[in-house]
C-alpha cells in the first residue's frame, strides 16, 4: 500500500465553534483501492447459529436474538447513550474477538519493563547522550503502544466509535468547548487588533501578519455557513448531498490567501526598489503593543491546547495553528521594530519572508483540500477498521474480496465486496449485506457505504480506471 496521504492541513477537518449536526466528529481524517483477497481462517471460530440469514455482528453485542430471518431495514440499531469509557477492561470472547486479537495486546507491566531496563543507561560519553539500546527500546515501546491502541480500536464496537466521535466533537466536554470557542472568539478580536496595527503603522511585516490572522475567523465562519448549507439540501437536486461545498470553499480561501501574499511580495519588492527616505522607518508604539497582545493571547491558547492536544484530534489542529501563528506574529513584530530602529529594509524583508512562508503553508493546505475533492484514499487505520468490521460481521461471510474507501469531500465513500455461499437464499444474502451497509454507515465520517455480494474471487476486477472514453 502506498504511504498515507497527508491531510492534517485540510481545513475541512478543522474544528468549528460548535459541533456539526447531524454528522458527528470529523477525522481526517481516503482510498483509491485496497484489495484483501485473504480468506477467513481454515478453522474459523464457532458461532451459535441464530438463523440462516443471521446478520448479527460479532463486534457489536445485540440485545436479543430471533428465530426468524432478520431484515435489516426493520432492525433497530442499539443506541447506547452511556459513557463510552469503561470502568473495567472489556472481556473479549470468541463472539466479540473471533480472531483472538486481544491475545496480542502487550501488558502494561511488560512495556514498562522495557523502559525500566534501558532508561538509566548511558553510553559513557557524557550525561546527555543515551545508549543506542535505550533508543531502540524506546522505539520498541512505542511500537507496542501503537499496536495495543490499534487492536483496541478494532475490537471496539461500532456504537462506541460513534459515541466517541460525538464526545470528541465537544458534545459533553467543557474543556473542548473552551478550546474551540475561546480560539474562535480570540481570533475575531485579534484580527481586529492586527488590522489596526497594520493600518496605523503601514508596516509591510504587520500587514503580512494581519492577512494571516484574518483568515482564522473567516475559515470558521465559512465552515459554519457551509455546514448549515449541507443540512438544508434538496435530495432531488443534490442526491449525494452537499458536503463537498466545504472543500470547494476552502480551496477558494487558500488561493485568496496566496493572492494576498503575492500582493505583499510585490509591495515589498517595490519598497526595495523605490525607497529614498531615511535609514529607518517611523516607530509606532500602539501597533507594536497590539501585535504583542496578539502574540501573548496566541501563546496562552497554545499552552491551553497543548495540554489537550493528545486527547482531541481537533484541538491538536488548533494547537498547530497557534504554534504557526506564534512564529508569524513574533517574526513580524521583530522585523517591523527592526525596520524602525535599525535598518529600513528589515521591514520589507520580513514581509517578503513571511509571505513566502504563508504561500508555502496555504499551498500545502490547498493540496490537501484538492486531494479530498478528487477522492484520495483513506488512511491505513480506517481501511483496517472497515476490513475487520466486514470480516467479523457475520459467519455467513466467507471471504472479503475488496475494500475501498475514498474521500468525497470531507467524508468517506466505502465499497466492500464480500463472498457468500452461492446456495444461500436471496433474502439471507440481502439481509447480511444490508446490515453490514448500515453498520459501516454508522462509522464517523462515512458518507455512504456500498456492499457488493459475490460467490467467488477468481473473476477479473469488476471496475477499471477509465483512461479514455
Amino acid at each position: 500500500m502506498s504511504s498515507e496521504p497527508d491531510l492534517h492541513r485540510a481545513i475541512s477537518l478543522k474544528p468549528i465553534p460548535w459541533p456539526r449536526s447531524p454528522s458527528p466528529g470529523r477525522p481526517a481524517t481516503a482510498s483509491h483501492e485496497t484489495t484483501h483477497g485473504q480468506a477467513r481462517p481454515s478453522h474459523p471460530p464457532t458461532h451459535t447459529p441464530i438463523g440462516k440469514g443471521d446478520g448479527n455482528s460479532t463486534a457489536v453485542e445485540t440485545s436479543a436474538s430471533t428465530t426468524e430471518d432478520p431484515v435489516a431495514r426493520n432492525v433497530a440499531t442499539r443506541e447506547s447513550e452511556g459513557d463510552v469509557e469503561r470502568q473495567s477492561p472489556p472481556q473479549y470472547t470468541s463472539e466479540n474477538d473471533p480472531y483472538r486479537l486481544a491475545s496480542a495486546i502487550k501488558p502494561t507491566h511488560e512495556i514498562e519493563k522495557i523502559r525500566a531496563n534501558t532508561s538509566r543507561k548511558r553510553d559513557g560519553f557524557g550525561p546527555i547522550t543515551l545508549n543506542k539500546k535505550a533508543g531502540q527500546a524506546r522505539r520498541l515501546e512505542k511500537f507496542y503502544e501503537a499496536q495495543n491502541e490499534n487492536i483496541q480500536r478494532l475490537l471496539k464496537p461500532v456504537d462506541d466509535h460513534r459515541l466517541e466521535a460525538k464526545e470528541e466533537a465537544g458534545a459533553n466536554h467543557m474543556k473542548f468547548k473552551i478550546a474551540v470557542m475561546g480560539s474562535f472568539a480570540a481570533n475575531i478580536i485579534l484580527a481586529i487588533l492586527q488590522l489596526y496595527a497594520a493600518a496605523s503603522s503601514k508596516s509591510l511585516s504587520l500587514f503580512t501578519t494581519m492577512a494571516d490572522s484574518l483568515f482564522d475567523p473567516l475559515s470558521n465562519l465559512a465552515l459554519i455557513m457551509s455546514s448549515r448549507a449541507v443540512k438544508r439540501v434538496d435530495p432531488r437536486k443534490f442526491p449525494s448531498g452537499k458536503a463537498r461545498i466545504e472543500t470547494a470553499g476552502n480551496i477558494f480561501f487558500c488561493f485568496l490567501m496566496i493572492c494576498v501574499s503575492v500582493v505583499i511580495i510585490v509591495e515589498s519588492i517595490r519598497e526595495f526598489a523605490e525607497h529614498s527616505g531615511s535609514e529607518t522607518n517611523n516607530f509606532y508604539l500602539p501597533s507594536v503593543i497590539a501585535v504583542c497582545i496578539a502574540f501573548a493571547t496566541k501563546f496562552s491558547l497554545f499552552l491551553y491546547c497543548w495540554a489537550l492536544r493528545n486527547k482531541y484530534s481537533q484541538v491538536r489542529i488548533l494547537w498547530e495553528d497557534h504554534r504557526n501563528d506564534l512564529f508569524i506574529n513574533g517574526f513580524g513584530v521583530l522585523t517591523s521594530v527592526g525596520g524602525s530602529k535599525l535598518k529600513w529594509w528589515l521591514d520589507p524583508m520580513g514581509a517578503l519572508i513571511l509571505s513566502v512562508l504563508i504561500i508555502f503553508l496555504w499551498s500545502r493546505t490547498a493540496t490537501s483540500e484538492f486531494q479530498l475533492l478528487i477522492g484520495v484514499t483513506a488512511d491505513t487505520p480506517t481501511l483496517q477498521l472497515i476490513t475487520y468490521i466486514s470480516m467479523t460481521h457475520s459467519p455467513s461471510i466467507r471471504q472479503i474480496d475488496t475494500v475501498r474507501a475514498y474521500h468525497s469531500g470531507p467524508r468517506l465513500i466505502v465499497e466492500v465486496d464480500i463472498v457468500m455461499d452461492p446456495d444461500d437464499s436471496l433474502r439471507s444474502t440481502h439481509d447480511v449485506a444490508e446490515e453490514l451497509q448500515i453498520k459501516l454507515e454508522s462509522l464517523p465520517d462515512v458518507e455512504r457505504a456500498y456492499v457488493h455480494v459475490d460467490y467467488e474471487t477468481d473473476h477479473a476486477p469488476e471496475h477499471f480506471l477509465k483512461k479514455e472514453l
